[in-house]
């Protein structure tokens, strides 16, 4: 294809994935199948590919990230970001309506939108394409998050029509879906992470971070609920966020025209209960005026702008009993304590049980068994204690006292430095670790075997069928008919999983395994980086931190499970039963022998490709990719921060430093 024709190709590929995605994610009306839709997106990626010179930051593509590091710089907005006043009760807002009234002279009109809890954003657009996104920061400075931005769908790169500003920016609130959020929490409890505290607190931290890869697969969404420029088609703020919604931004369906304080106070008690069945979390109800020149009149405050308030929900709160407390032992042996109350309902459904997360937060508490507590919440979907109800104190009450030893296996515990749980050590003898192993083995992100699940697992290991997830591969279809689980077929499917399962990609088998800290992305790091299960256990701590994202406490935590001889056994297993332990032969082909000879360390952050694409191409072109400089180093590829130290090591043991672009063309030469 020559080029004019790859333009116009690429052209209009943008153009409907553009529009098939707002289709998809703003309007939920799909034209095409999912299938269809990755199709025309790899077209589009390997046109780009093969003519760079087209490249746009606002193709479709960039919605999936990349792994490349981009910290993020400070930007002064243009217009202050300022907060709301909150208010809590119809008579304070009242009292602001009052004083609407009293400054404004002739009649005017409020618009109502619901409150999303999330993190504020403020997009800025040139030519109707996305060219930045800043965070509220402290409303006079943000964070520039721009690349991260990018990948959230609902966020038009390039606007529908041709009616819109010049240039203008456009706020709104950046939220995790509930299910999403529930989603993440429940991986970062599989690799033994402290859990988000609440959607808003992962949307804040999934923005904040530097591989915009990871942020894509976290789903954030965004509403836009505010636009400031000059030259706006209307003079009002309603009108004018339904004029975005045709330019293709997600404005809130719900946002509604008042004309008194009457139809404002309909709006809040209407949505205090339907609110709840939402998909993301909401706290509130925001009342602006609608009219430019009145918003104009009424003027800011230092921190707030007079012509507009938010209205906060108090969140549902009942007090029951606390009955007692269960310690409950994870597949990575974290403890979690577990409050037994009194049935009592709440929000609509009976809540019996409530996390209390660790040691720290039943001090913080001060509850005692026997205690009357207040429960509420979070989020509005999981119970939480949030204090005692000292209104029904009684001196019948216990002390809650955190074992010193595992409930189910008698092992003490330990609780490592820095961390905020307890941990049972006895990794190979505690029987709810090992069968939560087996269970997060077999999971979809992992082997993905169907036809065993947590209930057949623990049948499994009670009858001593299996003692790991390897000895999955040696059950046979008649070991599997003689449990009152399994007849002909059902038991075929899962002997056709197990086997079908040794093809898996290392990445997912590593993940598998389920070495504490060693999650999705970063088992997907590791085996890029060191190729093989082999090259891993025998790496050190060192070597593991040249790893992207991999810190000192994954590292340490890494080489503590490959000390285990139990687990050099699982391995071994493994590996006899033919599991994908090693990157496979595409994936480790080489390209050339250019590099051949040269052992090569890479420091820094680079710009066309990420670390670990340029650790691959070493290996690719024949070279050897190693952590840290030695008098055999043949060369140190030198990225953007390197650090002093590296550079002066090199220096005085006389290794050659290039840059990326030298190095790009040695390869390419």
């Amino acid at each position: 294809m020559d080029k004019q024709k790859a333009l116009e190709r690429i052209k209009y590929l943008r153009s409907e994935l553009n529009r098939h995605n707002y289709l998809y994610y703003v309007k939920a009306e799909p034209e095409i199948s999912d299938y269809d839709y990755d199709l025309l997106l790899r077209e589009l990626a390997d046109l780009e590919r093969q003519f760079p010179e087209f490249d746009d930051p606002n193709s479709p593509t960039k919605r999936v990230g990349s792994d490349l590091s981009h910290d993020f710089t400070q930007v002064r907005h243009r217009y202050p970001m300022l907060s709301l006043a909150n208010v809590y009760s119809f008579d304070e807002l009242g009292e602001f309506d009052n004083r609407v009234r009293k400054a404004l002279t002739e009649g005017f009109e409020y618009v109502c939108e619901l409150k999303f809890d999330g993190v504020a954003i403020g997009l800025t657009y040139h030519d109707g394409k996305l060219v930045q996104a800043v965070t509220r920061g402290d409303g006079t400075v943000g964070d520039d998050v721009t690349t991260n931005v990018r990948t959230i769908r609902t966020i038009p790169l390039e606007l529908n029509g041709n009616d819109f500003p010049k240039e203008f920016e456009i706020r709104g609130e950046i939220f995790m879906p509930r299910k999403v959020f529930d989603e993440l929490n429940a991986e970062r409890e599989e690799i033994g992470e402290t859990p988000f505290a609440n959607p808003r607190n992962a949307a804040a931290g999934t923005l904040k971070l530097l591989n915009s890869a990871e942020v894509a697969k976290r789903k954030l969404d965004c509403f836009l609920y505010f636009i400031l420029g000059e030259n706006l088609p209307f003079d009002n703020h309603y009108q004018n966020m339904l004029k975005a919604k045709e330019w293709g931004f997600k404005v809130s369906e719900y946002m509604t025209l008042c004309k008194d304080l009457q139809e404002v106070k309909q709006f809040i008690d209407n949505w205090e209960d339907k609110r709840k069945k939402l998909p993301v979390d909401t706290d509130g109800v925001v009342i602006k005026v609608n009219s430019y020149k009145h918003q104009a009149l009424l003027g800011l405050t230092a921190k707030t702008p007079r012509w507009a308030v938010a209205f906060k929900y108090k969140p549902e709160r009942v007090s029951t009993e606390l009955l007692s407390v269960d310690f409950q032992v994870g597949r990575t042996g974290a403890i979690t304590p577990v409050a037994n109350l009194k049935p009592v309902k709440l929000a609509g459904t009976t809540v019996k049980r409530a996390s209390l997360h660790n040691a720290d937060q039943i001090e913080q508490l001060g509850i005692r068994v026997g205690d009357w507590v207040f429960v509420e919440k979070g989020g509005e979907i999981i119970p939480k204690i949030v204090g005692v109800d000292k209104s029904k104190a009684t001196l019948f009450t216990k002390s809650i006292v955190f074992p010193e030893s595992c409930p189910e296996c008698g092992v003490a515990l330990v609780r490592p430095e820095g961390e905020a749980r307890h941990f049972c050590p006895n990794q190979n003898g505690c029987p709810p670790q090992i069968k939560g192993r087996i269970e997060h083995f077999i999971s979809r992100k992992a082997l993905n075997i169907d036809g065993l699940g947590e209930e057949t697992v623990a049948l499994l290991f009670d009858k001593k069928l299996i003692s790991d997830a390897a000895d999955l591969y040696a059950l046979t279809k008649e070991q599997l008919l003689g449990l009152e689980r399994f007849a002909e077929k059902s038991a075929d499917n899962a002997i056709k999983s197990i086997e079908k399962s040794k093809s898996v990609p290392f990445p997912r088998v590593l993940y598998g395994i389920g070495i504490r800290y060693v999650g999705e992305t970063t088992a997907k790091k590791l085996a890029q980086h060191f190729r093989s299960i082999d090259a891993i256990a025998n790496a050190t701590v060192e070597q593991f931190i040249e790893v992207e994202d991999v810190g000192e406490r994954i590292a340490a935590s890494i080489v503590d499970f490959f000390k285990d001889e139990r687990n050099i056994k699982l391995i071994e297993k493994l590996k006899s039963a033919g599991v994908q332990l090693q990157l496979s032969d595409e994936e480790t082909r080489k390209i050339s022998d250019k590099l051949k000879g040269l052992t090569i360390v890479i420091s820094g952050t680079f710009s066309r490709v990420s670390r670990d694409e340029l650790k691959e191409l070493i290996v690719k072109h024949g070279g050897k990719n190693v952590s840290s400089l030695s008098s055999s180093t043949s060369l140190l590829v030198a990225g953007e921060k390197m650090g002093p130290a590296k550079f002066e090591k090199a220096n005085k043991l006389g290794i050659k430093i290039i840059t990326e672009e030298e190095f790009f063309d040695m390869i390419e030469e």
